[in-house]
């Protein structure tokens, strides 16, 4: 029971690895890259915005000809050294999110602050601005982390997000191994409706996992992390970038083939069953046999869950894409499925519905369901301060439109 243990806390850190750290890792693993289907993904030919992934050698910096165009910003007096920032809570390949108290009015945010020159190396800024422009269309959806503003000094770009701090779905199931049905169900709901508002929008999701999902200080569940996500897909509209979490990546995405919104209902599915059983489906500690097995082997279910959690699993998690559960009227599918009867999704969205676990935070300064990982690390001195421009200008120049238009401020209305 030890060593079973020791195992699942083993793949809970490795799961903490983005899919760009997961595929120099497996591109230099001799046994797993004789794989045939582990070949085909390494040697494919991608997408520009997803070409980055799939290096194993990272470009070389920017060169230094031209200094970074900073547009204008919609909010001009919005500097670092607004913020205390007091803690680490996360952590990215471009930075870290913090938590910091806004010296003005004392209120508590989650500042994620990104390194230009680390998203100028790798070619991320269209995620980035991804993330910035899906930020910018869901400060209204109950079950979305909500944008402040954003602004940017010459070498970084800073989200001000709503504080979540009833920890991410991943550390609760890490603690608890998984979740009884009823509570599977509250958090899939929740999740289903933040999704079906994406897909309202044209947004495909395409990274949903554990890690996040966070939830509020009642309980509730807030998605996060908007990096990802592809704009404008129409109902009909497919993408072919290759991108997402191993465990969770669909067939057709590991087919290689265009896939359209339902990859977000196979990552319900898989969180779902997660939720349920303690590890994704076809899940292996070898990465080469997990492929194996989300593209061949038959979804196997335990009989210990309800004859209505296996109909949804059985339809979220169908290897044809054309065949899958949301398939034909998207997020209309989920909701009136059987599994989701006892759900009042106006009550639901209105959260009116009492959540089945509540984190019991005292307040914003109550960091019990953060990992020690991110709060045991110093706030580097550089986060809350503007460097001087002339150290600046000799390293991130080579981008002048990169993040033209970043800098955010939303009208009043947008809290009403």
């Amino acid at each position: 029971m030890k060593d079973k243990t020791t195992a699942l806390t083993s793949f809970m850190k490795q799961r903490r690895m983005g899919l760009n750290d997961f595929i120099q890792r497996i591109a230099t693993n001799s046994y797993a890259c004789k794989h045939p289907e582990v070949q085909s993904i390494l040697n494919m030919n991608p997408p520009q915005d997803a070409a980055e992934l799939m290096n194993a050698n990272p470009s070389p910096p920017p060169s230094p000809s031209q200094q970074i165009n900073l547009g204008p910003s919609s909010n001009p007096t919005a500097k670092p050294s607004d913020f205390h920032f007091l803690k680490v809570i996360g952590k990215g390949s471009f930075g870290k999110v913090l938590l910091a108290r806004h010296r003005s009015d004392d209120q508590f945010y989650a500042v994620k602050v990104l390194q230009k020159k680390a998203i100028l190396k790798k070619k991320e800024e269209k995620h980035i601005m991804s993330e910035r422009n899906v930020l910018l269309k869901n400060v209204k959806h109950p079950f979305l982390v909500g944008l402040h503003y954003s602004f940017q000094t010459a070498d970084k770009l800073y989200f001000v997000l709503d504080y979540i701090n009833g920890g991410e779905l991943f550390y609760h199931l890490q603690r608890e191994r998984c979740f009884l049905e009823p509570r599977a169900r509250f958090y899939a709901a929740e999740i289903a409706s933040a999704l079906g508002y994406l897909h309202s929008l044209n947004i495909v999701y395409r990274d949903l996992k554990p890690e996040n999902i966070l939830l509020d200080q009642q309980g509730h569940i807030i998605l996060t992390d908007f990096g990802l996500c592809k704009e404008n897909i129409e109902l009909n509209g497919t993408t072919s970038t290759f991108c997402g979490t191993p465990e969770y990546l669909a067939p057709e995405v590991l087919h290689k083939q265009p896939y359209d919104r339902t990859v977000d209902w196979w990552c319900l599915g898989a969180v779902i069953y997660e939720m349920l059983y303690g590890l994704p489906p076809f899940y292996s500690r070898n990465t080469a046999e997990m492929y194996d097995n989300i593209l061949n082997k038959p979804l196997q279910l335990k009989p210990n869950i309800s004859n209505a959690a296996r109909h949804l699993l059985e339809g979220l998690l169908q290897k044809d894409r054309t065949k899958r559960l949301g398939c034909t009227d998207d997020f209309t599918e989920i909701k009136n499925h059987m599994f989701f009867s006892p759900i009042n999704w106006e009550e639901l969205n209105a959260k009116k519905l009492t959540p089945p676990f509540n984190p019991n935070v005292t307040g914003p300064n109550d960091l019990r369901h953060f990992d020690p990982e991110f709060t045991d690390e110093p706030v580097p001195n550089s986060i809350g301060c503007s460097p001087d421009s002339a150290l600046v200008t000799a390293s991130i120049k080579d981008a002048a439109e990169a993040f033209l238009g970043f800098s955010y401020a939303p009208s009043m209305d947008s809290y009403l």
